[in-house]
């Protein structure tokens, strides 16, 4: 690679990485979208076919939220997660 073509490509990755200009929000006060998932119900077999089986289930646990303070930052871990 010629030094006119090296130089070429680092302004030309210096240009690209410019252009991602979006803003982060890190406030955390605003509910996000997919806190307002709620649980579904089972699925119900109807009569005559063969129930589901229940040890092929994936239960999904719930997290533990940890007290926030109003107006502080999003937290940088996930939290904990318990099987019952």
């Amino acid at each position: 690679m010629t030094m006119g073509r090296l130089i070429m490509a680092v302004i030309l990755l210096g240009n690209l990485s410019a252009c991602g200009g979006s803003t982060i929000d890190e406030s955390c006060d605003d509910p996000k979208h997919y806190q307002s998932i709620v649980e579904g119900e089972r699925v119900v077999v109807p009569e005559g076919l063969d129930p589901l089986d229940e040890f092929k289930e994936m239960p999904v646990p719930r997290a533990q939220t940890a007290p926030r303070l109003e107006g502080a930052r999003c937290i940088e871990s996930p939290p904990a997660i318990s099987s019952s």
